[in-house]
């Protein structure tokens, strides 16, 4: 999929921003967390499609990771 370098850094963008602004790491140590985090892998599967959410959403399920431990647990992915 030739798309997905350019979907990633969109949300690498977006999500580290909201990162920083929510807890006050660098843009850097955001981003750095945002990449190696559960839910960036999930984002980088083609096969799982989750573009399909917005910044916003993978924010909240990269949050869900950081709380619980596992994103899985967020309740975009739930969807209860």
């Amino acid at each position: 999929m030739k798309e997905l370098p350019y979907i990633l850094d969109y949300y690498d963008k977006m999500v580290s921003t909201q990162i920083s602004n929510k807890y006050g790491y660098s843009i850097m140590d955001s981003l750095r967390r945002f990449l190696f985090s559960k839910t960036y892998k999930m984002l980088s599967n083609p096969e799982l499609e989750m573009w399909e959410f917005s910044p916003d959403g993978i924010f909240d399920i990269w949050e869900a990771e950081q709380i619980t431990g596992d994103p899985r647990n967020s309740l975009y992915i739930r969807r209860d």
